[in-house]
């Protein structure tokens, strides 16, 4: 069909400190494909501050401007083989056509990921988890299911169901390699460490639990929200609007978007119009300096026409406001005794969640002093959407170190790149 070329993605250095970095990348087009490498660039830690998109239906053209955020330095090789596993593969001109008739076909056909159970056991102590968390975003190892129990004599056992972006875990030296990464991580804690491919017996056994209704009536209402909460910023809440026009182009629908600035916005626009199968003709994205983003997309649904019906508009218009209000919704509920920390990620059609939210939720309960005794992560749908649901026992009300607004308020930010 064609092969990979190193042209299709090109990174360029910042001109001077300070300034950002310069992701091109032109390849052939296809749904979803900005969804696909926002993800990617939210992967390794990066903020988009502005882009332009352009395509004719067949060949698109991207540029990003991106910066780092926090210390981690970014491992630029990677993020670009990355990058180009997502892009579809550059095919001659006389393909082109018999390329985009089978695209679809190639996508349903495309296989799920193995899935393999982390098995480990070691002492505990503060931010433990997110060290094991750490190692295994380094190693480029996706958690997808996750349970963590602590014993009264201070053993950690967790269990972590993961697949490898490598594609390598079946193999005995990608085996040892992540366990002597956590082995490094944990010193002389650890006590045991295990990988093996996961068996639908097990896969069944760790089945998320039920939420409780009142949790889902607080946490997935679908309404927009008339006043900022906890969970929002309020300054962005403020400046956000959604609107639709199509009187400025014959052919296309024109999406302009105001609003705050939060960690992975572009990423939540893209994977919203990726879910209504809308396509991307031409679009233009910019963050100024005090955090104010605009956005202007150039739009067609997926049978190459404009959104004339009002329904439609009405809905999809709704649909952006509720993902940029509120992309993650993050709640603390009491379990008798116990305090439980949930935060909610909505989960693409395509069945992929947003990544690093269990990374970013690890992190700041560490920097908080906030010990973690219980952690899951599972999935449930809820009304008409999945969702990847994390749910941390923090331990006795009495217990904590931090005040709960403190913590709210401490994972908030995190997760939304507000610090």
């Amino acid at each position: 069909m064609g092969i990979p070329s190193d042209d299709v993605v090109l990174i360029r250095p910042p001109d001077k400190p300070g300034d950002p970095s310069v992701i091109t990348i032109s390849c052939p087009d296809k749904t979803g494909l900005g969804c696909d490498l926002c993800r990617v660039i939210l992967l390794f830690g990066l903020s988009i501050v502005r882009g332009d998109v352009s395509t004719d239906g067949k060949w698109c053209y991207l540029v990003f401007w991106v910066v780092e955020r926090g210390e981690k330095a970014t491992r630029w090789g990677l993020l670009k083989k990355r990058l180009l596993g997502v892009c579809p593969m550059v095919a001659s001109p006389l393909l082109m056509d018999y390329y985009y008739s089978r695209q679809q076909e190639m996508m349903a056909a495309e296989q799920q990921p193995q899935i393999f159970l982390l098995k480990f056991s070691c002492y505990d102590r503060m931010g433990l988890l997110h060290d094991v968390t750490q190692v295994l975003c380094e190693l480029e190892l996706t958690i997808r299911r996750v349970k963590v129990s602590t014993t009264p004599d201070g053993r950690v056992l967790d269990l972590f169901f993961i697949t490898d972006t490598r594609e390598l875990l079946h193999t005995k030296s990608r085996k040892e390699e992540a366990c002597n990464q956590l082995k490094a991580a944990l010193g002389d804690s650890m006590t045991s460490c295990e990988i093996e491919l996961a068996s639908a017996d097990m896969s069944a056994c760790l089945q998320a639990s039920s939420l409780p209704p009142s949790i889902t009536e607080q946490m997935f209402s679908l309404e927009f929200p008339e006043e900022p909460s906890s969970r929002q910023s309020p300054s962005s809440h403020k400046n956000l609007s959604v609107t639709t026009d199509n009187s400025l182009s014959p052919a296309h629908t024109l999406i302009q978007i105001q609003c705050g600035d939060h960690k992975g916005l572009l990423y939540d626009i893209m994977r919203t119009l990726k879910d209504y199968n809308i396509q991307i003709s031409y679009g233009r994205f910019y963050t100024s300096q005090n955090g104010k983003c605009e956005i202007d997309l150039f739009v067609v649904q997926i049978d190459g026409k404009k959104i004339v019906d009002p329904n439609k508009q009405k809905a999809l218009c709704s649909r952006l406001r509720m993902e940029l209000s509120c992309p993650l919704r993050v709640t603390l509920v009491n379990r008798g005794p116990d305090t439980e920390l949930l935060v909610a990620n909505p989960v693409e059609l395509s069945g992929k969640g947003r990544p690093l939210v269990f990374y970013d939720i690890t992190l700041a309960l560490k920097m908080l002093h906030s010990p973690i005794f219980l952690a899951e992560i599972g999935r449930h749908v809820i009304g008409d959407r999945e969702w990847e649901v994390y749910r941390i026992h923090l331990g006795e009300d009495h217990e904590l170190s931090t005040s709960r607004s403190s913590i709210m308020e401490g994972v908030t930010k995190m997760l939304m790149g507000w610090n």
